[in-house]
Formats: C-alpha cells, structure tokens, sequence
C-alpha cells in the first residue's frame, strides 16, 4: 500500500486544522483585554512570617533634630570645591561656581525646621505592605458640594523627585474653589513614597520593581477603602501608574499621565523621513517642531542625558556610596536632572536656569527628604531593578492598557510622544494635550496645567 498520498492528505488537513485553529484564536482574542498576573510578594527582612501582616495605619509625623542640622553643616564647610572651566556653563554638569551660592544659602539662610512644618502641613501615615513600612500622604477635601463625594486620586512621584513634588497641586485638586476653579471635580489625593524613597521602607531583597510597587500601591488603596480610583504619575510615577492599570483595570477609572515609556512603536523613527511623510503618518506640525531636529531632539539628547541611568541600571551602590556621605555631592547630582530635564536650553546658563522654575527652599527641601532619609541609594537601585534585564523583557513592556487614559504632552519633556505614539501603547486614550510650557517635573514646575488637564480628564471619563 502507498502511503504516500494518505501522509500527505493527513499534513494537508493538519495545516488546515492549525491555519483554522489560529484564525479562530485570532478572531477572539484580538479585543481581549491582556492583564499582567497579581501576584504577591515579601520585601522585608528574613522570610515570610507565617502570622498575618499587620494591617494598621499609623499617622506619621517628619521630624528634624539639632544634631541632624549640626551635621549637615559641618559636611557643607567641609566641601572642597574644583573649579569649572571657563564657559563651560551646564554642559559638564553642575556648575561649582554656581554651586557655591547654593551652598552658602544652604549653610546659612535655608530653614529645615520651618521646611519641616510645611511638610507636616498634610497629613502623613505609614502601613505595612508586603513585609515593608510604606509611607503616603492623604488629604481629603475640606468642603463638598452637597450631594458630592470626593474622587479618590493616587498621585505616583519618580527620580530623582519625591512626594513633595505634589504639594503645589494637592490644593488645586482638593479644595479647587477657594482657587477660583469648578467644584464639579473635588479630588482625594493619596501621595505614596515609592519603596526605598525618603520615608517608605527599602526592600531588603532584589527584585523590587515597578510592578512590585504598582501592586503595593494597590494594596494600599483597597486598605485605605477605594475599590475605584483615579491614577496619575510621571517618570517613574507613569510606570508604575501603567502597571497598576495593567494588573487591575477594573479598579482603575482613569490613567492620566505626563510622561509614558512607550518603547515598542512602529512609528519612532517617523520624523527622520521629515514633515510631509511624518504628517502622513499621523504626526502633527507641533509635534514635529518637538521632534525637529531629531537628531539632536533624540539621539543627541538621550545620550547626553541618560549617563546616570546607565550607572544606576548596573552598579547603583558604588556611586550611591559617595552621595550618601557627601550632601554637597548629592545635591549637585539632583538638582543638575531639575536644569536641565526642566529646559535643555538651561545647559546655556551660568546658573542652570533653577531659580528660574523652582524657589531655592522647594529644590533644597527635596534633597532633605534624599539626605535625612539615607535614601539615596535604595532610590538608584530602582533602575537596576527595572532596567537591568534590558528593554523589552518583561512582560508589561509589551502589553497595551486597557483604561481610559489621558496624556498631558509637556514641550521641553526629555522626548516627545506623539499622540500616535501613546495610542499605540494606550488604545483607550480619551485626552491627549499639547501643554502650554513645562518639563519633566511637571506637577511642581506647573501644577495649575497640570491640575487642569487631569480635571478635562475626568471629565471625560465620567462622560461616557
């Protein structure tokens, strides 16, 4: 018998089958909407205790002490500078010339006790999620309208920024009419510390990453009472933002966002193929007078600011050691991000542009919450655990969000998305927003656009 024929009618119907099987496959679940697995996890010290997590929150209170200034003062005077290169202005770093204004303002004018009272002006808490102490704000509105509830709203920092980079836009959401806004939209804004900045505990095992931290921030929303939340972040705030909606869509009624990492679009290298074809494939003229040059806008750019992030994707606790020890070091190391991620053109400055954005008491009382809290390396080590596999290796990185979402464009953002861009990763975009002005650290640098185009969001959402 041959069976040759009967071989080949068997492969025939199999590749059938399989080309049948897939299309159905195809068909059904092309709209499904992907959810990254919740998991769990355990952070602390040790193992796992078999006795259940205790659950409680604890109101928390910043506070200061004479040895901790007494100290802080004997390392400034201590500093040994080196001095710039003649017209080097920002283009090698923080100015020290610069530098020395700063630190003499500092030693001798900035008050950390008064700065400590403006911290404590909201309430602080702290809750123990997965083996660590996490540290929020929250501050609920003081008047409603009647018949009203206020919209719970988590506000997610990144680096190196911390919880106060929300204290500026806290009013405008909470208690927008005494600030000549509607109270259509009065808001319930909890401020989390990312594990391992200024007061939330660091994880004392490898691995804490933005996933990690988007379902702890979950945990800390459902113990707080909100099964429905709004949810907004920027830097690493939009990542882990992003991830939250990713492990529970259901829970989030809105993403709104001020910067997204966006890295699987077909579209990036648009702009090289200039404006006609750019325009073509659905780049407006404003985004490619963001885009343009591109060669400078992008490459040039990405590599001249991103050294950091090289160093701290791979050895963060070497130069962490230096910066823990140093408060000069450290505040040099940070405020240069809040030059030149506010405007690339402050690179031109003798002083960085700082002042020109940002008072002296909000620059220095962030670096307060880095040195006070010892944090700064555990706050590097983020990038390790976040980027140290290399891009596009984790599962979230490839995923699309299925909420409703809402991305403020802000011009002098380290890279511009086009709205075509942050479709690609966020199909459910209802708002996408040229700012007027403004860069990375958005809600400090402009916190009335940015309370805005979160309150134009929701409108939105709530409009469906």
């Amino acid at each position: 018998m041959d069976l040759v024929p009967f071989i080949g009618v068997m492969w025939l119907e199999i590749l059938l089958a399989s080309g049948l099987g897939f299309l159905i496959y195809w068909f059904v679940s092309r709209d499904k909407e992907e959810t990254l697995p919740l998991e769990d996890g355990w952070w602390g010290p040790g193992a796992k205790p078999t006795v259940r997590e205790d659950e409680s929150i604890l109101p928390f209170k910043v506070e200061t002490s004479e040895e901790e200034i007494r100290d802080l003062h004997q390392r400034i005077d201590r500093f040994r500078p080196t001095p710039s290169l003649e017209g080097s202005r920002f283009h090698y770093g923080f100015n020290s010339k610069y530098l020395k204004k700063i630190l003499s303002y500092w030693r001798n004018e900035f008050d950390w006790r008064k700065q400590v009272e403006i911290l404590n002006k909201y309430p602080h808490f702290k809750t123990k999620i997965e083996g660590l102490d996490i540290h929020f704000v929250h501050v609920k509105p003081t008047q409603l309208p009647s018949g009203c509830s206020p919209k719970p709203l988590l506000m997610v920092h990144g680096w190196p920024g911390s919880f106060y980079e929300f204290y500026k836009i806290i009013p405008l959401l909470t208690d927008p009419k005494s600030h000549g806004l509607s109270d259509e939209h009065v808001f319930e804004v909890i401020c989390p510390s990312i594990p391992g900045y200024s007061f939330s505990e660091a994880s004392s095992k490898k691995g804490l990453n933005s996933v990690a931290t988007a379902r702890i921030f979950y945990k800390l929303m459902l113990r707080l009472g909100f099964q429905e939340f709004y949810i907004q972040g920027g830097d690493w705030g939009s990542l882990i933002c992003t991830n939250m909606a990713q492990l529970v869509p259901s829970h989030v009624k809105g993403l709104h966002l001020n910067m997204a990492f966006v890295l699987r679009s077909t579209h990036t290298l648009a702009p090289l193929l200039g404006r006609r074809i750019g325009g073509l494939l659905g780049y407006t003229e404003r985004d490619m007078e963001l885009l343009s040059p591109f060669k400078e806008k992008v490459f040039y750019s990405i590599m001249r600011e991103s050294g950091y992030m090289h160093i701290q994707a791979t050895k963060p606790d070497t130069v962490g050691c230096a910066l823990n020890d140093s408060p000069v070091g450290l505040a040099a190391y940070i405020l240069e991000k809040f030059s030149t991620w506010t405007n690339a053109d402050f690179r031109d400055l003798e002083d960085g542009g700082l002042e020109r954005k940002f008072s002296l008491d909000d620059l220095l009382t962030n670096i307060m919450l880095y040195w006070t809290t010892g944090s700064i390396v555990s706050s590097q080590r983020y990038y390790k655990e976040n980027l140290g596999q290399g891009l596009m290796t984790q599962k979230h990185e490839w995923m699309k969000v299925s909420v409703p979402t809402g991305f403020a464009a802000f011009p002098c953002e380290l890279l511009h998305l086009p709205e075509r861009s942050v479709r690609a990763k966020y199909p459910k975009l209802l708002s996408y927003s040229y700012m007027a002005r403004g860069g990375h650290f958005a809600a400090l640098e402009e916190p009335d656009l940015l309370a805005q185009d979160i309150r134009k969001f929701v409108t939105l959402v709530e409009q469906q």
